[in-house]
């Protein structure tokens, strides 16, 4: 009999970069790299744990933007091509290192990944959302919302009605998409503020996820930790991050990525390989870019790129076993110990980005899908859950008022608002109070109803948190600086327009056309609450 309960949850979210307008924009291939490197490994990972009888269970979020660019046939068309060109790229590197046995077996592994990739997107038709709603329909995997853009609630929260479209939109949308409204929601970037439990009860919402300091300073101190839910006093449950299990996995100094057998991800054929050969490759311009194939492992801390010896799969997915192996018996004394002090069963709550796993740590899918298997076979200490099951199973919670949080840089706000990216809000604020403005009017004609429909879409692109993030980040800022200021200014277009009542039905069209989420959106979801 298990004395406790896991729950691995996986944030899959992606901005939505979707650019019909031209032949190629870089960060379109975000997807197509988390499409290769994270989601068909998942679903491989899956696929083999439900063929060999383990019921696994998992949670994970599937944003909003992430599902409207999964089921894109313009973006499914380009990455087609982008995985041809892959699978065309790897079979070259194979002839050119047919004496060069390691890079050559090297070689040989990827065309294999390549090939599967080929074989599950086939397979399914490009339509991996349906292929992951297999598992939520077989009682495998949980999957929960997030707000509609992935906006950043705490700094709109003067605008409730901002607020309010970020929840019903998203709820709308999921339920379009998995025919059953959702349980659960990871608030982007797990934050939190005072009273947004009432907006996710109004909205349906059971429960969500929040920084484990959300639950620790919540008010009365709840008598478990992080270790069960608390419940709102609207009744919605909130379930706070483990920290421990957590950092196994997070931190950059004892974290399991960083082991010296895993694939180095910094140093990648684009950027090694002879400027000719790869030139067919690279970006248009020429400039060079990340292939995704990457021959060297990290070796050990303090060596540069250069001293980087070759990877070897068989012993990094060795040691992926081995980090399994290690997480589950820590999980297992922790579940006792907390179950000694508790008196009752503890959750612990293990959420991560989903592009940790196969993007940014190579290895992460094959320790997911050991992860399962030693759970499954080797222990019997916990049991690994879903988060609605676990509250099903365990449905009298300590109720308590959680505390302002999020997961970001010193667990509060500073990271979305400081001096890199504090310009955007009172153009953000101001869009929001002419989208209120403005979703009173009634419609006289399709055409407006169209334009009022492009606002609300408009500004919720505006408001996606990844925007500020990138700025604040340093990397790729030009691209997010341009995404906000095109948002606010077709925003801009379109509220000038609607208020003079001369539409520009020309230029709508082709706005509809680049920023087409969200097609059954009803700007009325902005009107006073």
């Amino acid at each position: 009999m298990s004395i406790g309960y896991v729950a691995l949850v996986l944030h899959a979210h992606l901005p939505f970069v979707r650019h019909p307008e031209s032949d190629y924009v870089l960060e379109e291939e975000w997807l197509y790299e988390a499409i290769t490197e994270t989601y068909v490994p998942l679903l491989k990972v899956f696929e083999g744990l439900k063929r060999d009888g383990i019921d696994f269970k998992i949670t994970m979020s599937m944003t909003p933007p992430l599902v409207s660019m999964l089921r894109d046939p313009l973006l499914q068309e380009r990455y087609d091509a982008h995985l041809a060109q892959l699978e065309e790229l790897i079979e070259l590197e194979i002839e050119h290192n047919a004496h060069n046995g390691h890079i050559k077996y090297l070689g040989e592994h990827y065309a294999k990944e390549f090939s599967e990739t080929r074989l599950i997107w086939e397979r399914h038709q490009g339509d991996l959302v349906t292929a992951f709603k297999e598992f939520q329909d077989s009682g495998n995997l949980e999957i929960i919302t997030c707000g509609a853009t992935h906006g950043y609630l705490p700094l709109m929260k003067m605008y409730p009605q901002a607020v309010w479209a970020q929840l019903q939109v998203a709820c709308e949308h999921y339920e379009e998409t998995f025919g059953q409204p959702p349980r659960g929601i990871w608030l982007p970037e797990c934050a939190y503020y005072e009273g947004l439990e009432r907006m996710l009860a109004d909205v349906g919402l059971r429960y969500f996820l929040i920084d484990g300091h959300g639950i620790l300073y919540a008010r009365p101190r709840p008598r478990y930790g992080t270790y069960a839910p608390i419940f709102t006093e609207t009744g919605v449950a909130a379930f706070g991050r483990d920290h421990e299990s957590s950092q196994q996995v997070w931190s950059s100094e004892v974290g399991y990525p960083g082991a010296a057998e895993y694939r180095e991800f910094y140093k990648d054929l684009g950027w090694e390989a002879e400027y000719e050969y790869i030139k067919p490759f690279i970006m248009p311009n020429g400039q060079r870019k990340n292939t995704g194939i990457k021959y060297h492992k990290i070796t050990g801390r303090g060596l540069g790129l250069s001293d980087k010896a070759l990877y070897d799969p068989y012993w990094a997915r060795e040691k992926a076993a081995d980090h399994a192996a290690n997480f589950m018996y820590n999980r297992e004394r922790q579940t006792e110990h907390l179950h000694g002090i508790m008196g009752r069963p503890p959750i612990i709550v293990s959420p991560y980005d989903a592009e940790l796993f196969g993007h940014w740590w190579y290895e992460g899918p094959w320790f997911i899908d050991y992860l399962f298997r030693k759970s499954w076979y080797d222990q019997q200490t916990y049991k690994m859950t879903h988060l609605a099951d676990y509250l099903r199973a365990e449905p009298s919670q300590q109720v308590c008022r959680p505390s302002q949080s999020s997961w970001g840089y010193k667990g509060f706000h500073e990271y979305w608002l400081n001096e890199t990216n504090a310009w955007i809000y009172p153009h953000l604020h101001k869009t929001a109070e002419r989208m209120i403005e403005i979703s009173t009017i009634e419609p006289e004609d399709e055409l407006q109803w169209r334009a009022l429909n492009q606002a609300a879409r408009e500004l919720l692109l505006a408001q996606s948190s990844d925007w500020a993030f990138i700025m604040r980040t340093g990397t790729m800022v030009p691209y997010a600086v341009r995404r906000t200021r095109s948002h606010v200014m077709r925003f801009n277009k379109l509220y000038e327009d609607i208020k003079i009542g001369k539409i520009d039905s020309g230029w709508l069209e082709k706005v509809e056309l680049m920023d087409n989420i969200f097609p059954n959106i009803n700007y009325r979801t902005y009107r006073p609450l």
